[in-house]
């Protein structure tokens, strides 16, 4: 039995010159992951037996991001003879033995998901057609292949915008560029194909026109929702797939239980996890394989990117990356929490602290105008404002370690490597630069020296020292009287 047997291939050879980019249009990232990172996304869903990607632009590049993510999809290279008829005859090569449904998607297409694909293939069975196409109605069908449909309403041709007639190009019925062959089908047509049309390629798009003449059924598949057709060729009709596809990222997690105060500036991944009860305020982006816990609320005008976020942490108007934060912590506003930190369950990073490869423990606070990096922090403790670890020494990255129940005096300068033992304390201005032993108290105080007069002798003509002078002689009439 053939007909539950399924082959993918994944159309991504093209260069995409609307594109105006170095970067292949297929590698274009949305939502976390590049366009045909999403195409096969899908696929993988689909319970193939061969996935194929055929490429040829940037051939390399290409092939390597896409088995880093997808080491099961096999990689065809694509000759120097053009055309989407021509990627799909290398690529049946591949699989000689396979008889089944091939099943042929465009790399740029990433809003055909799983759903879609697998009610279209259920479509293309229930039809026994030689092939079914993927069509949708458009208001403006240009830059697109029509569909020319015989009276009984199976399709008889389609024709690139290209080669159209008059009558042809006012066709709305589109060509969405996925198809469902027979393989043995496509194997007897496509060597038939050739290349006498406008562009010079080999269309896969001809094959259809040579089953009907061999008699055989071409069936198509109408989508209902024309959005999952759209195609990627430039830099607007990116941001619109885009917006589209974090639309509908947004609406699932909503559905799932999370509160998302303002979708349209709120921005999530495809990978990111999001657990029931969760509140994204507005201008908040969700990036990477963030993971963010009950209760959690994230936003105002916060990125985080790769993150794992506790239950009921805040996290407000911060730029975080690779962080972990704990269950009740508190972030923000105006913090940068660069990667390596970890935050224990309900700590404290405040307002205009800096953090890197830094573990601050539970319970423990860095409320203000910090900078802690390279630092492990204990439990319960308290850094005055202007906490500085001075980490680098001008050739290697140093440690700081602070012990437990520690509570430092303002404007504190830690000069690593050093140690700062449990229940410790320092003074206000401390420059820390030996170990401080458990239950001390460090202190790095000079006496302080009063130079009178200093400013009316040097600074003669000033305001300041005519406000010294004035001071003075009040000071004098007072002793006077």
């Amino acid at each position: 039995m053939t007909e539950n047997r399924l082959a993918i291939i994944v159309l991504a050879a093209g260069q995409g010159t609307r594109m105006r980019s170095t970067l292949p249009k297929v590698l274009h990232p949305i939502a976390g992951r590049p366009l045909v990172g999403h195409v096969l996304t899908s696929a993988s869903r689909l319970g193939a037996e061969h996935i194929e990607v055929v490429v040829r632009h940037e051939r390399d590049r290409v092939a390597g991001a896409i088995t880093q993510q997808f080491p099961d999809a096999v990689i065809v290279d694509q000759d120097d003879i053009p055309g989407t008829g021509r990627a799909v005859e290398v690529a049946l090569d591949a699989i000689p033995d396979f008889d089944g449904d091939v099943l042929i998607l465009s790399g740029d297409t990433p809003l055909a998901d799983a759903a879609t694909l697998s009610a279209f293939l259920e479509e293309h069975r229930a039809a026994q057609a030689a092939a079914t196409l993927m069509t949708a109605v458009v208001d403006d069908p240009t830059g697109y292949g029509r569909v020319i449909r015989d009276g009984g309403g199976d399709v008889d041709r389609i024709v690139e915008q290209k080669d159209a007639t008059a009558e042809e190009a006012a066709v709305s019925e589109i060509n969405a560029g996925m198809y469902v062959f027979r393989a043995a089908a496509l194997r007897e047509y496509l060597p038939a194909v050739g290349v006498d049309n406008a562009q010079g390629e080999k269309y896969l798009t001809d094959v259809p026109a040579l089953l009907r003449r061999a008699g055989q059924r071409v069936a198509a598949s109408m989508v209902s929702d024309v959005s999952v057709t759209f195609g990627v060729n430039d830099r607007v009709q990116l941001a619109q797939v885009g917006r589209l596809l974090n639309a509908r990222i947004v609406r699932r997690w909503q559905l799932e239980g999370v509160t998302v105060v303002d979708p349209a500036t709120t921005w999530i991944d495809d990978d990111a996890k999001l657990a029931p009860d969760v509140t994204l305020l507005p201008n908040t982006t969700i990036a990477g394989a963030t993971v963010i816990d009950t209760g959690a609320t994230i936003g105002p005008d916060t990125s985080l990117v790769d993150c794992e976020v506790g239950a009921g942490a805040v996290v407000r108007r911060t730029d975080a990356t690779l962080a972990v934060i704990g269950a009740g912590a508190n972030v923000g506003p105006f913090a940068y929490i660069r990667p390596g930190t970890t935050l224990g369950a309900n700590g404290k990073i405040g307002t205009f602290v800096e953090t890197k490869n830094s573990q601050i423990g539970e319970g423990s606070k860095v409320p203000h105008l910090s900078y802690i990096g390279d630092t492990t922090i204990g439990a319960r403790v308290n850094l005055g404002a202007g906490a500085i670890t001075a980490n680098y020494d001008d050739l290697v990255k140093h440690r700081t370690e602070i012990g437990d129940e520690v509570h430092t005096g303002s404007h504190n300068v830690f000069v690593a490597p050093v140690r700062i033992g449990d229940g410790a304390k320092t003074g206000a201005g401390a420059v820390v630069r030996k170990d401080v032993p458990a239950g001390a108290l460090a202190l790095s105080v000079a006496p302080q020296r009063n130079v009178e007069g200093w400013v009316e002798k040097n600074r003669a003509g000033t305001g300041a020292a005519e406000a010294a002078a004035r001071a003075g002689e009040a000071a004098s009439r007072g002793t006077a009287e």
